[in-house]
């Protein structure tokens, strides 16, 4: 089916191409891979030998991988010597618990060089908010709310707050990954957010939300591909899979991940991903070098949708609420009828921003369309 499909795919890339930005100047910095979720060094071992030939990025995204000296040090040499660059999930950066991290992080990179890219801290904040509460249980208004999210990642439990400025201080570059609130996981310090694109929402909506708030912000993006169900085989379609890796890459995404977790099934040495995911990866791999974006370009992206300051609705479906507080209020109708038209006309040649005194996204956009404004 994938085949087929894929056959089909490659007969219409022309018409792709037809709705691109011009060539880029210089080489395309495109970082493109698969986490890791095991328990032991020698577990990553066959993951990257199995998909060190098409990709270019691992990431150890286990935290008890970053918490023993030895197995990440395992773990981080061979994928250097594989020729695989790499992120690391941290919890947190510890001072006490684990003092190590902190000489760990101060020679990485004459170690590793630039095969380390930096730290992937936390992740999920703006989606534990909204659906959990997890940093704040009340706030005085929006602007209160979004205020007390910041403070709330940069000082919430997990000594997130001195792990951002160790990491900060040392010059190490921070990653996160989350499925709502982009814009303000960016004010909290984060240099890097990696889009969710699953559990049904729009991957073009996730996109234009993230990217827009990385274009104003002058931040980096990425995606990653997580779970469509809490149920085996936990991934989308290999159809969607590759159809995900696509848009990232045409959209101009920085990076892009394959979520792997966790192991299923339970023989299998790659965590979730099979041989159909691997053929996924290597095709898209293919795709890659055969039209590279430093010649090809990126989506043109000449229109901005602008919400409200500090507007944190979660804007999924209608009774979506606000902040993790509050109910949709009366602005929300308009907003969701707007992005669905945005999503359904304009694709990936969008993004989604916010009213905010302190960034001038007037130079960006060619096309500025505020929330209020009906759509046809």
């Amino acid at each position: 089916m994938f085949l087929v499909f894929l056959l089909v795919f490659v007969t219409f890339l022309p018409v792709f191409f037809l709705c691109m930005r011009p060539a880029l100047v210089g080489p395309d910095e495109f970082y493109f891979g698969v986490s890791f979720d095991g328990e032991s060094a020698e577990e990553a071992f066959p993951l990257i030998d199995r998909v060190k030939g098409y990709t270019n990025l691992f990431v150890i995204n286990a935290w008890g991988i970053a918490s023993n000296k030895t197995a990440l040090d395992m773990v981080c040499d061979y994928a250097a010597d594989s020729g695989l660059y790499f992120i690391v999930f941290f919890a947190f950066i510890s001072r006490t618990v684990y003092p190590w991290h902190q000489q760990w992080l101060d020679e990485a990179s004459q170690r590793w060089g630039d095969k380390f890219l930096g730290v992937y801290l936390n992740d999920e904040y703006g989606g534990k908010q909204v659906e959990n509460n997890e940093l704040f249980t009340y706030a005085a208004d929006y602007d209160d709310a979004a205020k007390r999210f910041i403070d709330g990642v940069n000082f919430g439990p997990s000594g997130v707050a001195t792990s951002m400025i160790d990491a900060k201080d040392k010059g190490i570059r921070l990653f996160t990954a989350d499925f709502l609130l982009y814009w303000w996981d960016y004010l909290a310090g984060y240099d890097v957010v990696f889009a969710e694109l699953g559990w049904n929402i729009p991957s073009n909506h996730q996109i234009a939300l993230c990217r827009g708030a990385a274009t104003v912000q002058g931040k980096d993006w990425g995606t990653i591909i997580t779970w469509e169900t809490y149920t085996p085989p936990y991934l989308g379609s290999i159809e969607k899979i590759y159809t995900d890796m696509v848009d990232s890459y045409r959209a101009g995404a920085k990076y892009t991940i394959i979520f792997n977790y966790p192991t299923y099934p339970e023989d299998n040495p790659y965590g979730i991903l099979s041989d159909d995911h691997f053929t996924a990866i290597e095709q898209f791999w293919q795709y890659t070098q055969s039209y590279p974006r430093s010649a090809y370009g990126t989506a043109k992206v000449n229109t901005a949708l602008v919400l409200p300051s500090n507007y944190g609705w979660g804007m999924r479906h209608p009774e979506d609420n606000m902040w993790g507080i509050w109910p949709a209020d009366d602005k929300a109708p308009q907003i969701l009828k707007n992005v669905q038209w945005m999503e359904k006309h304009y694709n990936l040649q969008y993004d989604i921003i916010y009213e905010d005194p302190q960034f001038n996204y007037q130079h960006i956009y060619q096309q500025i369309i505020y929330w209020s404004t009906p759509l046809p």
